[in-house]
């Protein structure tokens, strides 16, 4: 199991998050402010099984909305093991 911890920016939040709700996958959404302007960014949690890893994210690519000159900010993903998961 893997856990994507996505860094993305406010405004690509709901899509991101939706396309990955629509293709069963479990997201938990934390209000984050980061980067040298403060802007407002959101940090996205997926648990994932090992095989459907790039699955969540080339969703998360395919949603993000690219980085232009004039906003140089971009998303960060971390891709992180997971020994235990327990579900209450």
């Amino acid at each position: 199991m893997k856990l994507i911890i996505a860094i993305v920016r406010d405004s690509d939040n709901d899509t991101i998050s939706h396309a990955l709700t629509q293709a069963n996958f479990r997201v938990t959404y934390i209000a984050s402010t980061g980067g040298f302007l403060r802007k407002g960014q959101s940090t996205l949690m997926i648990g994932v099984e090992d095989n459907l890893t790039e699955q969540a994210l080339g969703i998360i690519r395919t949603n993000v909305t690219p980085a232009t000159e004039n906003d140089a900010r971009q998303s960060i993903i971390f891709v992180l093991p997971v020994d235990q998961f327990h579900h209450f």
